[in-house]
């Protein structure tokens, strides 16, 4: 297995990962295109893939965030983590955090943050086991089509 950097050519192989993501969402085009480019083109946005006999098997994304506090030095946000379901439960997940985890820390941030939405407790274990704690900070979300109350 091999992770690297995303490139041009990862792009048609990442829409089918992200698929396993989130099944609901519509096959990637055009616009996500463009957000590709936009990601890859950036120094703050790493979006690496992990690849094994010439087909994607993961990927993962960490937008390093610059920061007024804490000497300046920035902070990290991992995101869409997905392994190929052929490949689950082999270490590759691991392997992908761990990568992140070294970039972070590498680029000097001085925290690396992630949420997740899944339920299931084993999701919850992986993380612990690679250092995140669950009980550090409390996340709040809104998301675009929610109404902040007293705004209906």
């Amino acid at each position: 297995m091999n992770i690297r950097l995303a490139g041009p050519e990862d792009f048609v192989q990442l829409g089918e990962l992200m698929r396993q993501l989130n099944p609901g969402d519509p096959p990637f085009d055009e616009k996500n295109l463009e957000v590709f480019d936009q990601i890859t083109a950036n120094p703050h946005f790493i979006l690496l893939v992990a690849e094994k006999a010439g087909n994607l098997i993961a990927s993962a994304y960490l937008n390093v965030i610059p920061n007024l506090s804490r000497g300046g030095r920035p902070y990290a946000v991992a995101e869409n983590l997905v392994v190929d379901l052929k490949h689950r439960k082999q270490g590759v997940g691991r392997a992908m955090m761990e990568k992140l985890i070294e970039i972070a820390w590498e680029v000097d941030c001085y925290k690396l943050m992630l949420l997740t939405g899944r339920k299931n407790k084993g999701v919850h274990a992986f993380y612990q086991k690679l250092g995140f704690s669950g009980d550090a900070k409390q996340a709040y979300i809104l998301r675009a089509g929610d109404s902040p109350p007293g705004h209906d």
